[in-house]
């Protein structure tokens, strides 16, 4: 194993030096000095806050900054509108190797992995099962997911000397949305809110922070390498690998592939049952049986799709709502607010002799819709798409950008291979797009429409960043933002939200998406501690 390494590093080195050989067409763009030539800006941009390099650069330099990855190689970070449009356009710019390989270590040949044609055509069986009206249906699921945690949360303050408690919000958060994600995707109870502990939940429990967060140099440099050879190559080592974060990884890909085959051979064995069930499986399933032989998801396809909503669903929801929050406890006036409005709505609904909520009452609660939009904007759980140019491109801009010499430009020139981080705070705060306190969390944004946001149309919700873009934009952001919205209404309804003396020390970690965490207690893994007590009847 140790010969093969030592070839394995020699080869990337020979890759490096030939390619560093080669001016970079990225050189003349401004951007900040690099630390050091082993891991460039990377120890800044990955073990940072998350988004703190993003914003102070997109301040000091622009749009457009050119940053050092490990060995001196140029990079962009990108927030410009045009541009990010025509990068996430079309497949003339991919996925980088390093990504590639770890989504195929995680998931299997799922939608992160696949380009081009086999792209399109996951794609296109996926797309049935996360129409509009396929995932209105699920939003009674995931009113019964958040009233377990109401239950529950009810069942410990009444016990409670004073009537409150603090409770960690991610904990509950995960074990909600893994029960949501359980009976809407899948039709599955996995039980994680009555602490029904599987193997599968706790596999799942922190996995990305543990893999990801606090990267050490010598991880950001074996990253590097790998980008310097083949994906064959790369996914074979970390396939093979003793490395005890990338195992962990397998141990849970391969428990994950185990239940997602079971329940894929369930749903295929009853078609009766199948026609009639709305999970998300069941139509997927059903999808892909009726694709010609051709354009059909193998098993170990199908599988992989599973895994995907298993990494997506359970982190973004989850962290979403732990940031909401948050944020909620940061200015309790917003959070008061949204409470009158939910009750009222409560209360237009008893007298028309409802007691549940459904999609449709959300598009009547605009503060409710204004909150989510805010704090999906304010708090995106991803912070970059890496792409690589799979062929010579020209990257147009909004404005023209000031290079270090001193020249205006209006496109920047790419050469085959180079690679681009597109910035999703930096977009999601540009004071040119949602004005000049876009630093600032106000939901009243907004409620005028004519103000919310000035830019092109460019992101699937709201015009944001947050569920990506282009031709591989996030499928599932219907089914985050209905998850979150209903959330979001039983809890703020339930239960006054207030900050600890602990919120002081939480970090935003980047672990590919971000994390809450308490300074100096990484290893805890994700925390948001806030005490909790019953709204009064009397507000109602």
């Amino acid at each position: 194993m140790n010969s093969i390494l030592v070839f394995i590093s020699t080869l990337a080195l020979t890759l490096f030096l030939y390619r560093r050989s080669r001016k970079s067409s990225f050189a003349y763009i401004r951007g900040p000095k690099s630390p050091s030539f082993l891991i460039g800006n990377f120890g800044e941009l990955l073990r940072a806050q998350a988004a703190e390099a993003d914003l102070k650069w997109q301040s000091e330099f622009g749009d457009v900054v050119r940053f050092k990855a490990p060995f001196g190689e140029d990079r962009l970070l990108i927030s410009d509108p045009k541009a990010i449009k025509h990068i996430s356009q079309g497949y003339k710019w991919g996925n980088c190797v390093e990504r590639r390989a770890r989504s195929l270590v995680l998931a299997g040949p799922s939608l992160l992995y696949v380009e081009g044609d086999d792209h399109k055509r996951h794609r296109k069986i996926m797309t049935p099962a996360f129409g509009g009206s396929q995932l209105k249906a699920l939003v009674p699921v995931f009113f019964e997911a958040a009233a377990s945690i109401t239950k529950k949360w009810k069942d410990i303050l009444s016990v409670s000397e004073d009537q409150s408690e603090v409770l960690n919000v991610p904990t509950w958060a995960s074990r909600a949305t893994f029960d949501a994600l359980g009976h809407g995707a899948f039709g599955y109870d996995f039980g994680a809110i009555e602490n029904q502990d599987s193997d599968l939940s706790r596999a799942y429990k922190n996995l990305l922070t543990d893999m990801y967060a606090a990267p050490t140099d010598g991880m950001i440099i074996e990253n590097a390498l790998y980008e310097y050879l083949p994906l064959k190559v790369v996914s074979w080592m970390l396939e093979y690998t003793p490395n005890a974060k990338i195992a962990r990884g397998r141990t849970t890909r391969d428990m994950a592939t185990d239940v997602a085959r079971r329940m894929i051979l369930a749903k295929s064995e009853d078609l009766a049952e199948l026609e009639g069930n709305k999970d998300l499986i069941s139509l997927l399933v059903k999808a892909n049986m009726l694709e010609t032989a051709r354009n059909r998801l193998s098993e170990k396809e199908l599988v992989a799709q599973i895994l995907i909503l298993f990494l997506g669903g359970l982190e973004s929801t989850a962290n979403s709502l732990s940031w909401t929050l948050l944020e909620l406890c940061r200015q309790p006036e917003i959070q008061t607010k949204l409470r009158q409005e939910i009750h009222a709505k409560e209360r237009e609904l008893a007298r028309e002799g409802r007691t549940e909520f459904t999609a449709e009452d959300f598009d009547n609660l605009p503060y409710l819709i204004a909150v989510v939009k805010e704090s999906l904007r304010y708090h995106p759980v991803l912070i970059h798409i890496l792409k690589m140019a799979m062929e010579n491109d020209c990257i147009p801009l909004s404005q023209p950008i000031k290079t270090e010499d001193g020249k205006q430009i209006d496109q920047i020139p790419v050469r085959k291979g180079q690679k681009v981080f597109v910035s999703v705070p930096a977009f999601n705060r540009s004071k040119v797009i949602f004005g000049e306190d876009a630093h600032v969390f106000k939901p009243e944004r907004w409620l005028d429409k004519s103000k919310a946001n000035k830019g092109p149309s460019i992101g699937m919700y709201a015009n944001l960043l947050t569920f990506s873009t282009g031709v591989q934009s996030c499928l599932g952001w219907r089914f985050a933002v209905l998850e979150l919205q209903a959330f979001l209404v039983e809890l703020i309804s339930n239960f006054e939200f207030t900050l600890t003396p602990e919120c002081e020390n939480i970090r935003k970690e980047y672990s590919r998406v971000v994390v809450p965490t308490l300074e100096g207690e990484l290893s805890k893994g994700a925390q948001c501690p806030l005490r909790v007590r019953c709204t009064k009847m009397s507000d109602r």
